[in-house]
């Protein structure tokens, strides 16, 4: 997910197992008034027990949720002053009961944003519960459900679902600066270490180890790789990117950047044609021409500029229209050149309906009949309640963890994001990617791609990849998966069954199994 909504309450104490202490006291007498200083935080996590059943298998594993402590070394002028706590992450894990001789591997998971927390992930693909929402043109009323979910990735590895700080129930320490935690590096390390804890304390240095990450996710996921590896020398066995964007230009209409304009452009196909736009054309038909269209001539149409002439500009202007669905005279006055949001509102303006962004196959009214771009997308707006019921019940009521804390789904309190990483330049961790493959010839990476996503287009993501610095060797090391859904591709359950069974067969090839 990459929408944003506002935090509705700051960090408050709260009571929960395993804390019986918060904040600050003080104490008054008759003459003095003492504050102390604030509890130390400590580890506040639940552990229950639960069984999934698999076909024929019945598979045993332990839940445990909460949030665990982060902590910092400390020095000054040199000497070592101790450690103190940082942060206290909310994390969800499920460690299965292994068959004799099984060394399980163990996925680490979150989603993206920046600012969402790892309830996408979580209920709608991997855990071994489920939301049960619906699809488009048949949405669950509130207050949805949940359902045990027997595709679960816990059938073949452990799991670890993490909330970067200041999503889900993620908080800097009391007197800590959240911001400290809301940019692109500082990310990485606290989720890195987080990893490295948990691998430590469940003993887990030997099992092999994976990442899924998506949307945002794909950028910090790709960018752990080579920080684990780096800092901590834990290499991983694979990597899983789902909505892949790993670097923002394909993404970045900004700039007169044409290099989004022509990434886009198939997934802009791909939709009109869900909307009825291509006929009776097939999916892959429209696409390869799309495709087609968009490695050559579309790029060569936007660098001429003011040189092409009349009859060239009208070719492209027909072209791009019959591809888009949209108006010859709505892509003359682009100058060819389609902004996304602009391209949701515009598609289904006649029926007064916009097309979502997360996923181009919803829709929703389109308020102003002549606004330039719709007020919301559609798509999150389906999707964010049914996950938001389904995940407060759950961890309350059958993994026993309790905060009166607001778990975060995504938090606009990560904004301003820091990128001064890549100050004067544009966001891109292909190079963070192609180093920690380098390092460690073994990692495998699943790419998975939703033809209707209009957040991480497609195309832009295989630009990325075909980019990638690494020997033709380790090219092998790399898998693609296709799906006709949007961004969360998995709210398609045609396309959550498939992903499913892609990805249990990528986590055994990877780890071995």
């Amino acid at each position: 997910m990459t929408d944003e909504q506002p935090e509705s309450q700051p960090h408050v104490p709260e009571e929960g197992p395993g804390r019986t202490e918060t904040g600050s006291a003080t104490t008054h007498t008759d003459t003095t008034t003492v504050t102390t200083a604030p509890a130390a935080p400590t580890d506040d996590t639940v552990t229950t027990q639960h069984t999934l059943r698999v076909g024929r298998r019945a598979i045993r594993y332990a839940a445990t949720a909460g949030r665990v402590v982060l902590r910092e070394e400390v020095y000054e002028d040199g000497v070592f002053k101790g450690v103190k706590p940082k942060a206290e992450m909310s994390v969800v894990s499920y460690v299965a009961e292994p068959r004799a001789g099984e060394n399980r591997p163990v996925t680490f998971a979150f989603n993206g944003g920046p600012g969402s927390s790892s309830v996408w992930l979580h209920l709608g693909l991997l855990g071994p519960r489920r939301v049960l929402m619906g699809d488009v043109g048949s949405l669950r009323p509130p207050p949805y459900g949940l359902a045990d979910n027997p595709q679960s990735l816990l059938a073949v590895s452990d799991l670890v679902f993490i909330d970067p700080v200041s999503t889900g129930w993620s908080r800097a320490v009391e007197g800590g600066k959240p911001g400290d935690y809301h940019g692109y590096a500082p990310d990485i390390d606290s989720v890195g270490e987080l990893i490295r804890l948990w691998t430590t304390r469940n003993n887990r240095w030997m099992s092999p180890k994976l990442l899924a990450g998506e949307s945002y996710g794909t950028t910090r996921a790709a960018s752990l790789a080579e920080h684990l590896q780096t800092r901590h020398g834990m290499y991983l066995n694979g990597i899983v990117l789902i909505s892949s964007v790993l670097d923002f230009a394909t993404l970045d209409f900004d700039y007169r950047n044409d290099r989004a304009h022509v990434d886009y452009l198939p997934t802009y196909t791909a939709t009109a044609w869900y909307h009825g736009r291509h006929g009776r054309r097939s999916l892959r038909t429209v696409l390869a021409e799309a495709e087609e269209y968009a490695a050559r001539d579309y790029p060569w149409a936007l660098s001429r500029g003011h040189r092409l002439t009349a009859a060239e500009r009208a070719e492209h202007v027909s072209r791009l229209a019959r591809l888009t669905g949209l108006s010859e005279g709505y892509v003359d006055r682009a100058d060819l050149r389609i902004e996304h949001v602009r391209f949701f509102t515009e598609l289904l303006r006649d029926q007064r309906l916009a097309v979502g962004r997360l996923d181009t196959r919803f829709t929703g009214p389109l308020a102003g009949g002549n606004a330039e771009k719709w007020e919301s997308d559609p798509s999150h707006d389906a999707i964010s309640g049914p996950y938001a019921a389904a995940f407060n019940h759950y961890v309350r009521s059958e993994l026993g963890y309790h905060s009166e804390l607001p778990y975060e789904q995504i938090s606009s309190r990560v904004h301003p994001w820091s990128y001064k990483d890549f100050e004067g330049k544009p966001v891109d961790v292909s190079s963070r990617l192609a180093r920690a493959m380098q390092a460690n010839p073994h990692l495998r990476v699943h790419v998975a791609y939703g033809y209707l996503d209009g957040a991480t287009p497609y195309y832009g993501a295989q630009d990325a990849l075909a980019h990638l610095e690494v020997p033709e060797s380790l090219r092998a090391n790399i898998e693609h998966a296709f799906y006709e859904a949007g961004h969360m591709m998995y709210v398609h359950e045609p396309s959550r069954l498939r992903q499913s069974e892609d990805l249990a067969a990528f986590v055994r090839r990877a780890s071995g199994g």
